[in-house]
């Protein structure tokens, strides 16, 4: 009996020997020879290790896959941990099945896969920000929306990020700054425009359209150009701000001078008080809707034409009245000035025609401008020689009060008397130390001018020195006056203790009995001040005639008492 081989693969023993005792008994009934026999089931031997041989190729491929895969995955998870910059925690190989790893494995990259797409996004937008606010600063507001913001994939940290939107928050705030800059520049610039009356929309189109009307979603721009042609426009606004502010104050002045001249009404004066009431100001001041409008100067120099014409027809009136005013100054500070030649130089020059009287006019003005210097430069004295003059008429005052013997009766005002008369001597003390100052405060004048100070025609300086020799003589003839006095007193002692008394008449109460009575004593003698210049030649005609008719014998001599 022919021994049946096994197979080289361990099926099922009772299947197996099924099989192979049906197939011998088939192979008896057909007489199969043991070489057909053999050879069928070394045919059969061969399929079967076929089958072995593909079910493991396959099964090695698929294992392969799963390595790949695994592969892959822990690939894709270094990947992403490197990208992202975190951890992840991995199943080790050795610890379980390649599909256990698989399982193991994927959850933490669908995890990772899901981080890196909303890291992406936050990139993304972060980025696009960034990109839009360069767009906005540089000017390329049109291809902001073209723009595409390129991510780098390999490199998705947190640390990246936190720099992008570091950068972003910079970004947003040099923004915030432009824009108020902007809004600052446009309201700037709606400011002189209101002044000037000039068409703003038009104004700030011409630097940029959106800042008049932002369109689209678009928001203003806040480019460096957009900012340098701010800058510009409000310079040039500026510019023409002070241009018109100075031509308005120039306007303004000369309507003044015009007012002035021909004595315009108030009424009419207020007709341009807006443009008047710039003369003083500043430029930052001037802020009133338009006050600095093209149409105000027009306005303004028609005025001025129409007042210069009407200057043109009264100008010798206008000229005259100049004359006046120059005059009042030097009158005011006592100036030599001869008024009537120069009023009549002034009527023949206007009356024969051959002289431009705006020329004239502009003449006088120029030297009331220097007499009002001259009057400056003069105050300082004109004062002391008040306070002189002041205290001169006080001391004739106190002369007077002193040779009235009924000065300290009970009349009314007495007590005023007495209280004037001692001020008065008081000032009378200073009257030398006053007249010194004056004196040099004349001669550094006249130095400095290199001409004599004259009051009232006559040199100031002559004046001074007559009043100091008046002011001694009359010292001297106070000083013999006393003298003779007490001569007399002494001689009616005399003659009194030789023939006895003499009744004396009482005078009534008020009546005066001064000096004047008195042989020898001076009748109304003043000391010349400037206010007083006859004094001067007065007080020489009777600086004889005061000395005579005393009532003293010629060869009365003195005797010595007791």
């Amino acid at each position: 009996m022919t021994t049946i081989r096994t197979p080289p693969f361990s099926p099922s023993q009772t299947t197996c020997g099924s099989l192979l005792v049906e197939l011998q008994k088939i192979w008896d009934e057909i007489g199969e020879s043991e070489s057909e026999r053999d050879k069928m089931l070394l045919q059969l031997e061969q399929e079967c290790l076929d089958i072995y041989r593909r079910k493991v190729e396959k099964t090695k491929k698929h294992r392969a896959d799963l390595c790949q895969t695994l592969n892959e995955a822990e690939t894709e998870v270094s990947s992403l941990v490197s990208a992202l910059g975190e951890h992840a925690n991995l199943v080790q190989k050795e610890k379980g099945t390649l599909h256990e790893q698989l399982s193991a494995i994927k959850p933490v990259l669908e995890d990772l896969r899901m981080k890196k797409q909303e890291r992406m996004k936050e990139f993304s937008e972060t980025q696009s920000q960034i990109v839009r606010i360069c767009a906005e600063i540089a000017g390329n507001i049109q291809s902001i929306n073209s723009v595409n913001a390129q991510v780098n994939e390999r490199d998705l940290t947190m640390k990246k990020l936190g720099g992008l939107k570091s950068y972003l928050q910079e970004l947003q705030s040099e923004k915030i700054l432009r824009l108020q800059k902007v809004n600052s520049h446009v309201n700037t610039i709606h400011e002189l425009s209101v002044v000037m009356s000039i068409d703003f929309v038009k104004t700030i189109i011409e630097v940029h359209p959106t800042l008049v009307d932002p369109s689209h979603g678009q928001m203003r721009s806040i480019s460096n150009d957009t900012l340098a042609r701010l800058t510009g426009m409000i310079h040039s606004l500026k510019e023409e701000k002070l241009q018109r502010l100075q031509k308005l104050q120039d306007l303004g002045s000369t309507l003044m001078e015009l007012w002035n001249l021909l004595d315009t009404s108030v009424d009419e004066q207020k007709q341009f008080k807006h443009v008047t009431c710039l003369i003083s100001s500043s430029i930052d001041e001037v802020v009133r809707q338009g006050c600095l409008a093209l149409d105000v100067i027009e306005q303004t120099e028609v005025e001025i034409e129409r007042l210069k014409v009407l200057k043109a027809s009264k100008m010798k009136e206008l000229v005259l009245k100049r004359q006046n005013e120059l005059e009042e100054i030097y009158r005011g500070v006592h100036m030599d000035l001869d008024t009537d030649a120069a009023r009549q130089t002034l009527v023949s020059l206007i009356d024969s025609g051959n002289v431009d009287l705006s020329d004239l006019l502009s003449g006088i003005d120029d030297q009331i401008v220097k007499a009002k210097e001259q009057a400056l430069s003069r105050k300082d004295i004109l004062d002391k020689v008040e306070k002189w003059k002041y205290a001169s008429d006080e001391e004739n005052w106190l002369d007077d009060y002193e040779r009235d013997e009924n000065r300290y009766s009970a009349g009314r005002g007495a007590h005023k008397n007495l209280k004037r008369a001692e001020k008065a001597r008081i000032l009378v003390s200073k009257i030398p130390s006053i007249v010194e100052n004056l004196t040099a405060k004349v001669k550094a004048w006249e130095m400095e001018k290199g001409m004599p100070f004259f009051y009232d025609k006559v040199p100031l300086l002559q004046t001074l020195e007559e009043y100091i020799v008046l002011r001694q003589e009359r010292e001297e003839e106070k000083r013999r006056s006393r003298e003779q006095k007490r001569l007399q007193e002494q001689f009616a002692t005399e003659q009194e203790a030789l023939f006895g008394s003499k009744p004396t008449t009482k005078k009534p109460l008020g009546q005066s009995t001064n000096a004047n009575t008195l042989a020898g004593t001076p009748v109304g003698r003043r000391v010349s001040t400037p206010s007083s210049r006859h004094g001067v030649s007065a007080g020489k005609e009777r600086r004889d005639s005061g000395r005579g008719g005393t009532t003293i014998p010629p060869n009365y001599v003195a005797l010595p008492k007791g």
